[in-house]
């Protein structure tokens, strides 16, 4: 303000304050009961300069076509038709893996680098194969490199938690005719003293088996018979009752049954009893269904060249490792992270827990699981009970998003699209995949 001739300056009776970077300005100024505006910035890929650098010239000179290839890659998440067709073995869908080897989630591990989660369910899949006597043999044949190990998304295959596959394991087979891509992901084991929950017990072994001998042949009699499935349509239908289709996909997990419960009356005994029994005890079966349909939708916009994307998002309990649309054989890596809200078995907690596991973040890439989270009271149990922080984790993955699907849709946020395309991972693997995304397009751009 102008001074008046003969005063001081005139001071403004109130301040309004935008505050930038560290919330702890903007508390005290909000404690003396000023009007305050907190901006979370944080310095661009954690200030590595080769990234910043990067990021310069992708937003730059290369953005318009990095922006086409992301809008391709969402338009192939949002409109691809992955359809169950059938069930096969990781021996008949994998033809190239040596002989010997397991699938595991997450990035390439070795065995005495995983954790005991994992490490015990690779004892059981090497059990369960025939391999080996019991746990004790499968972990020193493990332990010499006798058995070998391949990431399974790396085979278009994904799997949930803990989770390693011997050959004869049986797997959901998904294609996505628009795109002409094919997924697979195994049977969910259900609750219990199971493999993917790290258990290499007699229980564990046995239920390995189970899906082997009974669920996979009773599933594949039911495919045979019945209609044609459309996976994520019945993803769709299952948000608008609930579920998030990674935590929860109880409403999912329904409504297959139902479709299926007429051929599965036609199952011949014992296989009937056995495998009703199963399904009726599982409320995660959809889980690993639902898996295969998004790693087939990930398999087509992973065809996307120039994009941002990411395609691949998996943990070993070791390593995070994601992947980009346009380079779908190329890792990048960094420590997994602890698992942020969990519910434990009395006894446990944090201490006692691997880090964060398994290969369900495709879930997350499709416009499910933490994009559905709004709608989910089984999300706002992990989150203390309340639903507006169930909506806040959507919010937050809206944030590193691309789009919206026009498919999965949140009736308690007046029917607006799920989060879709997640454009941004975690700081430090996503800074060297943006860095890598630059080399390629100066490359093909000749030096520009």
């Amino acid at each position: 303000m102008r001074d008046m001739p003969g005063s001081g300056p005139v001071l403004p009776q109130a301040v309004g304050v935008v505050n930038v970077g560290l919330p702890l300005f903007a508390d005290a100024v909000a404690a003396q009961g000023a009007e305050v505006v907190s901006v979370d910035w944080r310095v661009p890929a954690g200030g590595q300069l080769a990234a910043v650098a990067a990021l310069g010239r992708l937003f730059g000179p290369h953005a318009g076509r990095i922006d086409a290839a992301n809008a391709e890659v969402i338009r192939r998440m949002d409109t691809a038709v992955p359809v169950l067709t059938g069930v096969s073995t990781v021996a008949e869908a994998v033809r190239d893996l040596p002989d010997r080897t397991l699938l595991h989630c997450g990035p390439s591990i070795a065995y005495g680098d995983a954790p005991d989660p994992l490490r015990r369910s690779m004892r059981a899949a090497v059990v369960a194969e025939g391999w080996a006597a019991g746990p004790p043999e499968a972990h020193e044949l493990l332990g010499r490199g006798e058995i070998g190990l391949s990431p399974a998304n790396e085979h278009r295959v994904v799997v949930p938690m803990a989770t390693a596959l011997e050959p004869g394991a049986p797997l959901y087979v998904v294609e996505n005719r628009a795109g002409g891509t094919t997924a697979f992901a195994p049977i969910c084991q259900g609750p219990g003293q199971v493999a993917w929950f790290g258990c290499d017990s007699a229980d564990a072994i046995e239920r390995l088996v189970f899906l082997r001998e009974v669920a996979g042949p009773a599933i594949r009699q039911v495919i045979e018979r019945s209609r044609p499935l459309d996976v994520l349509a019945v993803a769709a239908q299952a948000i608008t009752m609930g579920d998030d289709v990674h935590v929860r996909t109880q409403a999912a997990t329904n409504l297959l049954i139902r479709q299926w419960l007429p051929d599965l009356a036609a199952l011949a005994d014992p296989a009937r009893v056995a495998f009703a029994r199963f399904l009726s005890g599982n409320h995660l079966f959809f889980l690993t269904l639902a898996m295969a349909a998004a790693r087939s939708v990930t398999e087509w916009a992973a065809q996307v060249p120039e994009a941002s994307i990411v395609t691949t998002m998996a943990r070993n309990g070791t390593s995070f490792g994601i992947r980009l649309a346009g380079a779908p054989d190329r890792w990048f890596t960094t420590a997994a992270p602890e698992v942020g809200s969990a519910l434990y078995y009395p006894g446990q907690g944090p201490e006692t827990s691997a880090p964060d596991i398994g290969d369900s973040a495709v879930l997350e890439l499709t416009g499910l699981g933490a994009a559905a989270a709004a709608g989910s009271p089984a999300v706002a149990q992990f989150l203390g009970g309340s639903m507006s922080a169930a909506a806040a984790l959507t919010d937050r993955l809206a944030t590193v998003c691309a789009g919206r699907s026009s498919r999965f849709k949140i009736p308690v946020l007046g029917m607006a699209g799920t989060p879709l395309g997640v454009a941004e991972a975690p700081l430090r693997c996503f800074a060297d995949a943006l860095t890598d995304l630059d080399r390629r397009l100066a490359g093909q751009a000749g030096g520009a």
